[in-house]
């Protein structure tokens, strides 16, 4: 049914507008009792086998919503709704921005793919930490808070940016991320480097800490997958000696060449981070690489071409305690998350594991 209506709705419109539309569809469910009610007793059905533990947090399940999907923070109850354990918002940035000129957004339909040059257009940290902590949550998924870099900051400032939202958000937030790995913020990938990600990735988890003397706010980083086989190595050594609870692996590709896209040669020229399916293949590599180095010291999260439960496990027997999607959400409608739910059990039920917990990894073990 979803499927009718993308290609005879959704597919028709400007993928921006499409968003915009659906999410605002999602928030009005979710402000409405008894439907609210009815649609997660359908799309989030709760298997106990799949609970999950990490980053010190419980959550129904492993499977989340990646940054970039709620940026503002307000529609947090409408993704649990649809049965996402956690909602990761953001990116936010220190201060408002409108975000890169329009069309910024493209739809790679053959591929099962998007291309986005959005540029961290959100609220700013001042306004979403006060939405955040004006909220009434009706569901209580774990929020996630992810952080970039102001566009007009220099980058020889951007500690003291990160640092202004880390202080800002840091209250509300059940985990934080620092994302260095848009590649549409000028600049932003530069910090990947570990010369610049340990004083930054430090400054952070001084400022949360500083901030929130009651709990620990768990700090992650969310790294590209275009990164060099030896500097994942280098980002996580640094994870590893600086304390870090997670890597988040990964964010968008700036490539095109290998991928095999089926798209139309304009489409796949457009400039931004490529999401979806062709991303699949790189992002379990990384992944693989990530856990044969860092092994169960630190969490591991696996996106990046998520599209259903198999793909899910591999991330999970690869090395991943928590997964999320975002781009085949678009594609597969608001039964994603259920279909992935209930295909995850199964193949726990029919495994060698006797919990999610004991897959973790186990692809990586075996060959070591």
């Amino acid at each position: 049914m979803y499927k009718i209506f993308f290609r005879l709705v959704f597919k028709r419109l400007d993928p921006e507008q499409a968003h915009h539309l659906a999410f605002r569809w999602i928030r009005l469910a979710a402000r409405v009792p008894v439907l609210r009610t009815f649609l997660a007793a359908a799309l989030a059905p709760r298997y106990e086998e799949l609970r999950t533990e990490a980053l010190g947090l419980r959550m129904h399940g492993p499977f989340g919503l990646a940054a970039g999907f709620d940026k503002n923070a307000v529609g947090i109850d409408g993704m649990a709704m649809l049965g996402f354990d956690h909602v990761e918002i953001g990116t936010v940035t220190g201060e408002p921005q409108p975000g890169n000129p329009k069309q910024r957004l493209f739809r790679l339909v053959e591929d099962r793919a998007l291309i986005n040059r959005m540029g961290f257009n959100n609220d700013g940290s001042l306004r979403v930490a006060a939405r955040l902590a004006s909220r009434t949550p009706v569901f209580k998924p774990v929020v996630g808070v992810n952080i970039g870099k102001t566009k007009a900051v220099p980058e020889a400032e951007a500690v003291a940016d990160y640092v202004k939202s880390a202080e800002r958000l840091a209250p509300y937030a059940d985990y934080l991320v620092v994302n260095v790995s848009s590649p549409n913020t000028p600049g932003l990938r530069n910090l990947q480097a570990t010369e610049a990600l340990r004083p930054l990735l430090s400054a952070v988890r001084e400022a949360a800490d500083r901030t929130v003397s009651a709990r620990r706010v768990p700090l992650l980083v969310k790294i590209a997958p275009d990164l060099a086989d030896e500097d994942v190595d280098a980002v996580a050594d640094l994870a590893v000696e600086l304390g870090l609870d997670g890597i988040i692996a990964t964010n968008t590709t700036i490539a095109r060449e290998g991928l095999g896209l089926k798209s139309g040669a304009a489409l796949v020229k457009e400039t931004g981070g490529l999401s979806g399916a062709p991303l699949k293949e790189r992002s379990l590599e990384v992944l693989r690489r990530l856990y044969a180095r860092v092994g169960d010291r630190i969490t591991l999260v696996g996106v990046g071409g998520i599209e259903n439960a198999e793909d899910a496990w591999q991330r999970i027997l690869a090395g991943a305690t928590l997964v999320q999607g975002y781009s085949a959400f678009i594609y597969e409608g608001p039964f994603y998350a259920r279909a992935l739910h209930k295909g995850l059990a199964a193949r726990l039920a029919t495994s060698p594991y006797a919990t999610l917990a004991d897959a973790v990894g186990a692809d990586v073990r075996k060959t070591a």
